[in-house]
């Protein structure tokens, strides 16, 4: 990330979210920046520089966030399958 601009840094960002449908948890970690830079890039900074792609980003951070429940649901369901099974052992 060294080297860009802010405004590339946001459109790359947006990119990425597009293709992958990752989270901004999971693009902040791949982009070795924080949490609230993506968030800031991606839904403040890149609608004046590309309206229409934060238009297509915005959708997938609703769906991200309609899911978010859903997720940690399943991660806390798997962490208790896990322990129970060391404890078997």
């Amino acid at each position: 990330m060294k080297g860009q601009s802010i405004e590339e840094r946001a459109v790359n960002l947006a990119h990425y979210i597009i293709d992958t449908k990752d989270t901004v948890r999971g693009a902040a970690t791949k982009f070795g920046i924080s949490k609230s830079t993506v968030h800031k890039d991606v839904s403040q900074r890149l609608i004046n520089i590309n309206y229409a792609l934060a238009l297509e980003v915005r959708k997938i951070l609703d769906e991200n966030k309609a899911e978010r429940h859903l997720r940690g649901g399943m991660a806390t369901k798997l962490k208790y399958k896990n322990s129970n099974k060391k404890e078997k052992i």
